[in-house]
């Protein structure tokens, strides 16, 4: 063993006994393995299950190693429990194991932080005076200033307290409205910048998926600079990569940006965009109509529909006329009336570059309308090769969560990130590749891959429960032989049930089924409606141990509730992307052109991977058992679904209801006598 592995494993005992926990052989050779790919500069993809402790394994090499790394998170969740329990946790053992003072911080996007000079100047920003308008809005607004100007506020909204959604978007800024700190008269204390500096000097910095992809995809740095990455929740990644790049314009941004225009900059250009404004917002509330009365008119589009073009090049032009004359104008010297000239650009600046794009869209992006928000949309097709080209050939990448396999294969993983699998990238060549050893530049097909398991004993923790006879899955939510299994089950169990649903149309159904055959019960029910915050959710259900909580597609992963409030787990259908999802479906579409299968290469693995993170819920600690019903019998009954049963955790498995039912009662019946 070299020094450095016995340094690794010395402070990953001592992380380990700060935090409380137990040595964990699959914690440990992970650990070993994040150290191997620091010091030889490889990437590495690691599936560690739940239990592991994969945080200490990645964290305790990086600070061993002295290597500057920054941690990506898919969920707020994790970004906290890095930061406030795990960090702070371990810092005291590490440093006096390390003999040094170790650093940590977690850095957001500017939006994310109150823009004091925004703030400070309220009285001549027309969103600040909006709101001003609004009684109930305007405490909001004195609350969240008197936060701000407290000692020690963080200026962050996670921090912050809560406040209409409105409020904070008069009191922040994008990244592209902000002037920088080294303008700004209030940059000296720009919260911000502040969290930026902190984080330029730490040993791990904290951030999100969606911060690093924009970096990478505009190839251009926000982020500090780094020796290595670790992408925790790694099979999220690509997804959110994909939304961080999407591009959307609506009515209401591009009327933003034209009040905005105007009152910096009066007259013939400021008025003429205010009026392409208008005409833009007529023209999409129009084509929203037309599409609410028509469903059939919706899903992806090959072009920009011609009732919209038009006046969204009008716009466009419009945002050009402006844009030049506050160019011309650099006659201003006031620090507060540049900032605004700031922000009027950056807005207008956003709505261009979206403009333009959604004008000429390409073969590489999907276009779309969604009528709800009338809103246009434009996703790239594919973001593997830009992940490839910009994040695998700088620093080592640590990719890693509890479920990254599919059907026991690691592939569609590993190319959606962009790693290259078996050999070259198609597009590479052995020019290329010497090219890149000249330059120091990372390999993509460097990759070391590895399953370190999960620490808890899944067979006899937990039971999977398939029936085989109820109906399959159809488009108006779960069948009245479902609902009425899943009443049973949750019976049976005494409550404690995380229901999960693939549709808010299932959510519904459940909820009003369950309140009618439940009722004599008193089981509470905890049912997410559209918009709700997750975290009180889940507080409440996990508080209450005799309840049930019924929720949607955010509820499948990330939530934590060891011990009796959580001893069923039941998934409605098998969680197959909506045929009318235009990005999915434009990439299994292509999949097919190309001679390939889009079920098996978009479809199925997608599935897979959040069916995996679904029946991960049940067991959190070694002291859970419980059931995973999955209330869908083409599980059991197409071949596919041993692809998806391969991809779960091994739980024992029976389609006999009664027995299924007979352990859940013996269950809650030993918890009641606690």
């Amino acid at each position: 063993m070299s020094e450095y592995s016995k340094k690794v494993r010395s402070a990953l005992d001592a992380a380990v006994t700060a935090i409380g926990g137990q040595p964990r052989s699959g914690q440990i050779e992970m650990a070993e393995a994040v150290a191997n790919a620091l010091s030889d500069r490889h990437h590495l993809l690691v599936q560690a299950g739940t239990g592991t402790g994969k945080s200490l394994a990645y964290l305790v090499p990086a600070l061993v190693h002295g290597k500057k790394v920054l941690v990506a998170t898919a969920t707020l969740a994790l970004q906290r429990q890095l930061v406030e329990r795990d960090l702070p946790k371990i810092k005291v053992a590490l440093d006096k194991e390390l003999n040094r003072d170790i650093s940590f911080a977690i850095y957001k996007g500017v939006g994310n932080y109150i823009c004091l000079q925004k703030m400070n100047n309220a009285p001549n920003d027309p969103e600040a005076q909006a709101v001003f308008e609004v009684s109930t809005l305007e405490a909001d607004a004195k609350r969240l200033r008197a936060w701000a100007q407290s000692a020690n506020a963080t200026g962050d909204r996670d921090d912050a307290p809560e406040v209409d959604r409105r409020v904070w978007a008069a009191n922040s800024v994008s990244g592209r409205e902000c002037m920088g700190a080294d303008e700004c008269p209030s940059g000296s204390k720009c919260f911000a910048a502040l969290a930026k500096a902190k984080a330029q000097t730490a040993d791990i910095v904290v951030t999100n998926h969606t911060l690093l992809a924009i970096e990478i995809v505009d190839s251009h740095p926000i982020l500090p600079e780094r020796d290595a990455i670790v992408l925790d929740e790694a099979h999220e990644f690509m997804d959110r990569t994909t939304q961080a790049v999407t591009e959307e314009i609506t009515a209401a941004r591009v009327s933003r940006a034209a009040n905005m225009a105007r009152k910096h900059m009066p007259g013939k250009a400021g008025d003429g965009l205010f009026k392409a404004s208008e005409k833009f917002a007529k023209a999409i509330g129009d084509y929203a109509d037309d599409l609410k009365a028509d469903p059939t008119k919706a899903g992806r589009l090959d072009k920009l529909p011609a009732v919209l073009e038009a006046p969204l090049r009008a716009v466009k032009e419009g945002v050009s006329a402006v844009t030049a004359l506050i160019s011309a104008d650099s006659g201003i010297i006031d620090p507060n009336s540049m900032a605004e000239r700031a922000r009027v650009k950056g807005a207008l600046n956003e709505i261009s570059q979206t403009a333009t794009k959604l004008l000429k869209p390409g073969h590489t992006h999907v276009l779309w309308f969604e009528p709800t928000y009338s809103t246009l949309y434009l996703a790239p097709l594919a973001v593997s090769d830009v992940l490839r080209g910009n994040l695998l050939t700088k620093t080592p990448v640590i990719a890693t969560s509890a479920t990254l396999t599919v059907g026991k294969s690691f592939d569609a993983i590993a190319k959606n990130i962009g790693f290259v699998i078996g050999g070259k990238n198609d597009e590479e060549n052995e020019e290329d590749e010497s090219e890149d050893d000249d330059k120091g530049m990372m390999d993509p097909a460097n990759l070391q891959i590895l399953d370190v398991g999960s620490p808890f004993d899944f067979a006899n923790q937990g039971m999977l429960y398939l029936p085989k006879d109820l109906p399959e899955p159809g488009r108006d939510g779960p069948s009245k032989e479902v609902l009425t299994e899943l009443g049973e089950l949750i019976e049976a169990a005494g409550g404690r049930t995380l229901a999960l649903f693939s549709s808010w149309r299932g959510v519904e159904a459940a909820d009003e089924h369950l309140r009618n055959v439940l009722a004599e019960l008193k089981i509470p029910i905890i049912t997410q409606r559209r918009g709700d915050s997750v975290g009180p959710l889940v507080e409440k259900f996990a508080k209450d141990e005799k309840s049930i909580l019924l929720g949607t597609i955010s509820l499948w992963q990330g939530i934590d509730v060891p011990g009796p409030a959580c001893t069923l787990v039941a998934i409605d259908r098998i969680p197959f992307p909506r045929p009318d999802e235009p990005v999915l479906s434009a990439r299994a579409a292509e999949a097919d052109a190309a001679g390939g299968s889009g079920f098996m290469q978009i479809s199925l693995p997608r599935a897979a991977l959040l069916l995996a993170q679904g029946t991960g819920r049940l067991i959190r600690s070694l002291d859970d058992r419980g059931v995973v019903a999955i209330l869908d019998s083409r599980i059991v009954n197409k071949r596919y679904g041993s692809i998806l049963l391969n991809s779960m955790p091994p739980f024992w498995r029976s389609s006999d209801g009664a027995v299924i039912k007979d352990a859940l009662r013996r269950l809650d019946a030993q918890y009641l006598k606690k």
